[in-house]
């Protein structure tokens, strides 16, 4: 049962989780833990944890409007694929044990991560073969990038904004802010079908879940911003380590080193 006490600790949570995830890094370095902490078993905390993401997206959107001008034929074309993804991990979610896939995650968050850190050089080679053919690649890493990893998050999620953060620098978006900005919205979409399906059929802790949303809520207006002003450089490594510890902790948990 969630008193007032947890109620407050898990929205302050809510605050630095939504804060971090929209300004690049990765939400449920903070939240996931943090549910655990407040006593949930983990599917109920993973469950918990992909039903109050949710409260990122609107204050993603509001926040990012300058970066997502001119993005909306984009979006269109593609939220609806990630969308596509989140529904298919949340049925994987629904009907198989979490831990089926504990000792990969750790090595996708890192992959994830050290691409991300290596963006600028990926990126320089990506742009001289796209230079010469310009419509191949990315036509097909691309979407089966994006519809890749937004399985992995409807079925998990830890790690997955960083990864698609990568993926979109690399074949799409040079400018991190603006990538970051187009990254939470995708982000957004499985986020919301998962919620959705978890609030029918999963194993949801409402106690948790909404003060843990509306303070992901409030740190998703703050997030952006803070993206949008710290140097690229700067950001990118930031996410990146952040990514690394996650990894890190998610190899640890999954060989029973900790609990």
């Amino acid at each position: 049962m969630i008193g007032i006490r947890d109620g407050a600790f898990l929205a302050a949570a809510g605050v630095l989780a939504g804060l971090i995830g929209t300004a690049g890094g990765i939400t449920s370095l903070i939240s996931y833990p943090v549910l655990l902490m407040a006593g949930l078993p983990a599917l109920s905390a993973n469950v918990t944890n992909l039903v109050a993401g949710v409260g990122c997206w609107p204050g993603a959107a509001l926040v990012s409007r300058p970066e997502l001008v001119g993005h909306g034929p984009w979006l269109r074309r593609w939220v609806p694929l990630s969308a596509l993804g989140g529904a298919a991990g949340t049925v994987l979610l629904l009907c198989t044990p979490t831990g089926v896939f504990a000792h990969v995650v750790p090595f996708l968050v890192l992959i994830g991560s050290l691409t991300l850190l290596a963006q600028p050089r990926l990126t320089a080679v990506h742009q001289r073969y796209r230079h010469r053919r310009p419509s191949g690649d990315r036509a097909v890493i691309l979407p089966l990038g994006l519809i890749a990893l937004s399985v992995y998050g409807g079925y998990f999620g830890a790690g997955s904004g960083v990864m698609i953060l990568a993926l979109l620098m690399v074949t799409v978006e040079l400018r991190l802010a603006a990538a970051n900005a187009l990254k939470n919205m995708l982000i957004g979409a499985p986020a919301l079908i998962s919620a959705a399906s978890f609030a029918a059929f999963g194993p949801v802790d409402w106690m948790a879940a909404a003060p843990l949303g509306l303070g992901m809520f409030v740190g998703s207006t703050l997030g952006p911003r803070i993206a949008r002003r710290l140097p690229a450089a700067s950001l990118r490594r930031m996410v990146a380590v952040i990514g690394i510890a996650l990894a890190i902790h998610l190899w640890i948990t999954a060989h029973g080193l900790i609990t």
